[in-house]
């Protein structure tokens, strides 16, 4: 019997389901319904703001689903019937299904301010709307714009802003940019190239109000210090962009028995959901930790393509099982790259977690080679075991594969021991001298830290 398969939502989750899906089960029938026009390589929005090239570059080929052989359907789903099996749309009717994957997403939100919502200079930055709006927003005559939230996509367009010789103000309510990627002392550099790229980044601040004339355009912005940021001209040129967050969309399912915890639609391991035959996959799912197995924010499309192919190969009869967050990611500041993965040393402390910390440093060619630069890394084990939980580096190339394998090693439980004892390569124009390795180093000095650590505790004064 032909299986009617329905995918609702056509970013990377329903993309990635749609290629497996019909590449083991041709005879299926696989339709997707998304309700955007294209779908958004939300990660390059800042490069068009910056200027580096053109909008459509952004967006995503339909033929990624159709040269499948899937059905592809540009319609919103206005309500799903699980008793009936049926998805109804507004322009297109109704669409049967026997499996179901749901794959809607999430949404920036704004903060719950009195005129934010709404402004006609304030934007969110995830869609190709959201992009066009802000290309549109930019004239001859803005002068100024101000970031709200500091994680990857902030200081991201942060600079674009700064790079298109606007004044740019970057706010972040922590203490430091980037806090769920990397610790402070990893960010301090970050902060001080942003600031010589001309940003004013403005860190352990909260947005308490804002000032709005009689035309929805915010003209002021009110700071948790007491600060006044003001806009030119009553803000009508200027532009202000809240990148502080998602929520997942699963409004469509509020109202059925589909089972939705705080930050998304539940799933088991498998990606299944409480309804027999149908899955959820991405942005709009809840999920936890691989490092403690809580429930973690994770909310990024290289987590979505993982949990869609784990949801595909159950949905043809397989049995695979997702293990969890680690959300290593990347970024960068100006020439500087940088990024993280696991836990970071603060969010260990604050989970009660005691741990032992190594850093290491060294080039990222030989030092004699043109444009070698500095790499740092940071790498954070448990204190009683040595299991790595969380790694860190920064510098002017080949940090994020230096992240991805430090991924690896967390999921493979690897310890002080197992990266003191990592065997690595050596060429002048990609790494250090063979004497030495960032990550190696780390690692021992971690070792030395928490060896002295135990014979304080052996021989106390």
């Amino acid at each position: 019997m032909v299986e009617r398969v329905v995918l609702l939502g056509g970013g990377p989750a329903g993309i990635t389901a749609a290629k497996l899906l019909r590449r083991k089960r041709p005879d299926w029938e696989v339709t997707m319904i998304r309700p955007e026009r294209a779908s958004m390589i939300y990660c390059a929005i800042p490069y068009v703001i910056e200027g580096l090239f053109g909008q459509e570059k952004v967006c995503k080929s339909d033929a990624l689903v159709t040269d499948t052989g899937a059905r592809l359907v540009i319609d919103e789903a206005t309500r799903v019937d699980f008793t009936s099996r049926e998805i109804h749309t507004g322009r297109n009717g109704l669409f049967p299904f026997d499996r179901l994957l749901i794959a809607t997403g999430a949404r920036p939100v704004l903060p719950p301010i009195q005129g934010l919502d709404g402004a006609r200079n304030v934007f969110p930055v995830k869609t190709e709307e959201d992009l066009s709006a802000i290309l549109g927003a930019m004239t001859e005559r803005s002068r100024q714009a101000v970031v709200v939230g500091a994680g990857n996509i902030g200081i991201e367009m942060a600079q674009a802003f700064a790079r298109r010789g606007l004044k740019t103000t970057l706010i972040e309510m922590a203490p430091h940019i980037l806090p769920a990627l990397v610790d402070a002392d990893m960010a301090s550099p970050l902060e001080d190239r942003l600031r010589a790229l001309g940003v004013d980044v403005r860190t352990g601040l909260g947005l308490c109000a804002v000032e709005q004339d009689g035309e929805r355009v915010v003209k002021g912005l009110l700071l948790s210090n007491g600060d006044r940021l003001g806009l030119n001209e009553g803000g009508r040129d200027d532009l202000i962009v809240v990148s502080a967050g998602v929520r997942p969309n699963v409004e469509l399912f509020e109202g059925t028995r589909l089972h939705i915890g705080r930050t998304g639609i539940v799933v088991d391991s498998a990606m299944a959901t409480n309804i027999t035959g149908v899955w959820a996959a991405g942005d709009c799912c809840e999920y936890r930790s691989f490092i403690d197995g809580e429930i973690a924010g994770g909310k990024l499309a290289t987590n979505a393509v993982p949990m869609a192919k784990v949801a595909a190969r159950n949905m043809v009869g397989e049995e695979w099982h997702y293990q969890g967050f680690l959300n290593g990611a990347a970024t960068v500041v100006e020439k500087l790259r940088v990024g993280g993965t696991g836990f970071t040393e603060e969010l260990c402390l604050r989970k009660g977690i005691d741990v032992v910390v190594g850093h290491g440093e060294t080039t990222s060619r030989f030092p004699m080679m043109p444009e070698a630069t500095k790499v740092r890394v940071k790498l954070i084990f448990r204190d009683d075991d040595g299991r790595l939980l969380g790694g860190q580096a920064f510098g002017g190339e080949a940090v994020a594969e230096r992240i991805d394998l430090l991924t690896l090693a967390i999921k493979s439980s690897a310890t002080i021991e197992d990266l003191m004892n990592f065997d690595y390569s050596s060429q002048p124009w990609q790494t250090f001298f063979p004497a030495a390795n960032a990550i190696v180093m780390a690692a021992e000095e971690a070792w030395a830290r928490k060896a002295d650590r135990s014979r304080a505790e052996r021989c106390p004064e």
